[in-house]
């Protein structure tokens, strides 16, 4: 289970909600979605004010109705959004759609025009209210972390993309947090647009282990024990199929054969986004 910088555990699997909250139609679905995935041991729920413009946040609202207390909580701040005074607003705004008292944790989505030092400002004097117990980053690379300076120390994790197709993180990324005992949370670990899951190495694992390949593809993002998975899925079937995954221990010829398909990381690369 992975660690905060406090010593907060949380689970290394946890469930995403972009593009939820897009069409009122799936509101239901999508709500029963993250409910099976609470039930299932996926404690975790990753959403934003971006994400459907507050309509994935609605969701969420719904989902973790009557349980509050069995979750671990992440919404994330436009940048735009991200002032001092803007980001205790924006915060409100999300607690009010999700219809709780407290985030558990709450992100600068990227960096935007707004100063870090002050964006750290506005979380600091949510967190002394109560709003949030934890702050941190998203798609931020080491010099953005470096730029943070004493305030490292509490920023809880860097949520980036990361999955076989973008380990450029590899390189300095992840070292760099875990050295600062700071978890990376990644988001799309199992790729866009399915091509991913179409490759041969991929399948090949998958198949040694009687698994789907994006069972296989989110097995190897939680061999790493400073990683916080965070996939995304309104179908039932896939719920339970990335809980299993948890039970999925990749072996040195499945990850040789990985890296033989997807290199890692040799040099510094620009950090990768969608």
């Amino acid at each position: 289970m992975p660690t905060l910088p406090d010593g907060t555990r949380v689970p290394a699997l946890g469930q995403g909600t972009w593009h939820m909250g897009e069409d009122a139609r799936a509101r239901k679905a999508e709500a029963d979605a993250l409910r099976l995935g609470l039930d299932l041991g996926l404690t975790l729920i990753d959403t934003a004010e971006m994400y459907g413009e507050g309509g994935a946040e609605d969701v969420v609202g719904d989902a973790i109705a009557g349980r509050r207390d069995g979750v671990f909580l992440v919404s994330k701040v436009y940048p735009h959004n991200a002032s001092r005074r803007g980001a205790v607003a924006a915060c409100e705004r999300s607690l009010k759609r999700m219809r709780v008292e407290t985030i558990d944790l709450y992100l600068l989505h990227w960096r935007g025009s707004v100063p870090l030092a002050e964006t750290v400002e506005g979380f600091e004097a949510l967190r002394r209210a109560g709003k949030i117990r934890h702050w941190g980053v998203s798609n931020c690379d080491v010099d953005d972390l470096e730029e943070l300076g004493p305030a490292l120390a509490d920023c809880a994790t860097d949520q980036v993309l990361y999955s076989l197709e973008h380990r450029g993180v590899e390189f300095d990324l992840l070292p760099f947090c875990a050295r600062h005992r700071m978890p990376v949370m990644a988001y799309s670990p199992i790729g866009q647009g399915g091509r991913l899951l179409r490759t041969r190495a991929l399948g090949e694992v998958a198949a040694r282990h009687s698994v789907t390949p994006a069972q296989a593809a989110l097995a190897w993002t939680l061999r790493d024990p400073n990683v916080i998975s965070i996939p995304k899925s309104a179908d039932p079937a896939h719920v339970r199929q990335n809980a299993a995954a948890r039970e999925i221990r990749l072996t040195a010829e499945d990850l040789a054969t990985l890296d033989a398909a997807f290199a890692p990381p040799a040099r510094k690369r620009g950090l990768a986004m969608l």
